[in-house]
Formats: structure tokens, C-alpha cells, sequence
């Protein structure tokens, strides 16, 4: 499958600000499943520095110094990948069910360590507590069990599309029982540490019927590394594994890591009216 994605993020201020440096984390992460076969960033202002750097986690982050001042800040990713099958299943793995707890090897433990940690220390009573109560684990079989919780997460929540910065705490979460997708992503990240299983926050787009009419956001879900299986998704939104119309942008240890874009403004805090975000995707016809 080709696809064409065309991101698109607006900031409106009340009069002409300048714009402090600006991280993104926008550029699909290849490998194996994905290619890109064209990535165009149109910035607005147009005068503009970009330098293309790598992060700890593996992730192309895009760093752009502005060098003019606007009433409009306006990014868009312009990218065309290209998406080749087959996607992980459960059924191409041999043998893929892993006893839970999964037990990591020795010499990736300093690495697997780091996504067992919890993030938000002050939630986990509130978590572990939630856990015992409603979460039910599979002793032969990890992935299965990691299911388990992200249908768990899509049970308890209700998805609630938020546009304000930054992620509510998982105790939060459990608390209102209404988040967004990083919020949701969140929840099972921490749920899954506490579990011990080691996982991380991924951002990136979601493929589908929004995105086609032009209506989606940028999307988060969670992923688990398990022996023998590697990093598998699982999408609390929806309540399932992740397929090949998920593309992943980032992935980090904590949601801070991967926000598709981040930056500040010289400016009056009234100054700034608003965002707003839009996601196209379009399916291309085959190269060959």
C-alpha cells in the first residue's frame, strides 16, 4: 500500500509574535514494514532553518529556527510511504507465545529496564489497586495478556478528543474515565511497567475512514517488548493490536518524547487564538 499523508498544524496569534526553535517529530520510522518515499515540510513563515537530527529512541526529529516573525504559524507534512506486507501477527512467529511475566534476557536488561520503570511514581496506588481489581493475566501467554489490558483500557475510558497540551496522568484517566488517545496510551504504558512488562508511548497516524475525509488528528497508542516477539502495538482507542494503518512517527519512554510538535513563542500569553490540526491520508495506485 502506498499512502499520502498530509498533516497539517496552524497556530493563529492576535498580532505578528516570533517564534522560538520548534521539534518535530513528524518523519515516519522506516524499517522492515515501511519506506518513505517522499517527505516535504511547508513552513509558514517560509524563512526558515531546518536541520535533521536523531534522538536517543531511534526517531528522525526535524529542528527548525524560525527567522522571521507572523500572526500565523503554519506546519505541514507532506509525505508519501509506502507500506509492505506482511505485518506482524501473532501467526508468523514461532513459537510466539511468551509465558507472562515475560522474563527479558540479560543482555538487554539496562534497555528493558528503562521501560519498566514507571513514569508517574504518585499513580501507582491508584493503578496497582485498579489492576487487582479488574485484570485478568494469562500465564503462558504475554501477548495475549497485553490484549487483555488494552481492551481493559478501551472498557474503562471513554475517548474524548482533547486539543490542550500535554497528557493527563493515568490516575487521571482512571478518575474521569474520559481521555484521548495519548491519554489512553498512557494509561496502558504505565499499567503495563507495573505489570512488568516493559513498554513505551507511540505517536504517529492512524489510517481510516477520519483520516480519507480529512478530519483525523495525529494518533497515540502503546507498544510492549516482549522475548522472541520484539516490540508488538496495541491501540486502547480502539481496543486492539495495531495493523499496517497504524505509522508510527516516534516512540519514548515518556509522551513528552515523541510530541509531534513542540516549540514556543516571544509573546502575551493572550496573544496566541488558538490550533488547529488536520490529517489527510489518500491511497496512491502501486509503483509497479
Amino acid at each position: 500500500m502506498r499512502l499520502h499523508i498530509a498533516h497539517t498544524t496552524t497556530y493563529a496569534y492576535a498580532r505578528p509574535v516570533s517564534f522560538q526553535r520548534h521539534r518535530l517529530v513528524l518523519r515516519p520510522r522506516e524499517g522492515h514494514d515501511l519506506r518513505v518515499e517522499r517527505l516535504q515540510l511547508q513552513l509558514t513563515p517560509a524563512a526558515a532553518t531546518v536541520r535533521w537530527i536523531r534522538d536517543v529512541f531511534g526517531n528522525s526529529i526535524a529542528l527548525v529556527d524560525w527567522l522571521e516573525t507572523g500572526d500565523t504559524l503554519t506546519i505541514v507534512n507532506d509525505v508519501v510511504i509506502e507500506r509492505m506486507l506482511p505485518f506482524p501477527t501473532r501467526e508468523l512467529h514461532e513459537p510466539w507465545a511468551v509465558p507472562f511475566p515475560p522474563r527479558y534476557d540479560p543482555l538487554e536488561a539496562a534497555v528493558t529496564a528503562v521501560y519498566c520503570a514507571p513514569s508517574y511514581l504518585e499513580d501507582t496506588p491508584a493503578l496497582q489497586a485498579w489492576l487487582r481489581a479488574e485484570f485478568t493475566t494469562l500465564p503462558n501467554d504475554a501477548e495475549g495478556t497485553m490484549l487483555a489490558l488494552c481492551r481493559l483500557v478501551f472498557s474503562t475510558v471513554k475517548y474524548l478528543r482533547r486539543l490542550e497540551k500535554g497528557v493527563q496522568t493515568p490516575a487521571q484517566t482512571l478518575a474521569l474515565k474520559t481521555g484521548s488517545c495519548r491519554d489512553m496510551a498512557t494509561l496502558m504504558m504505565e499499567a503495563a511497567r507495573l505489570s512488568g512488562v516493559a513498554a513505551r508511548f507511540a505517536s504517529g497516524y492512524l489510517h481510516g475512514s477520519a483520516s480519507l475525509a480529512g478530519a483525523a488528528s495525529t494518533h497515540a497508542w502503546t507498544e510492549v517488548y516482549l522475548p522472541t516477539l520484539g516490540w508488538r502495538g496495541f491501540d486502547p482507542t480502539i481496543g486492539d493490536v495495531t495493523s499496517s494503518q497504524h505509522i508510527v512517527t516516534g516512540v519514548s519512554s515518556h509522551p513528552r518524547g515523541v510530541m509531534p510538535v513542540s516549540g514556543t513563542f516571544t509573546g502575551a500569553a493572550a496573544d496566541f487564538l488558538g490550533l488547529r490540526v488536520t490529517v489527510k491520508t489518500t491511497v496512491l495506485p502501486d509503483n509497479g
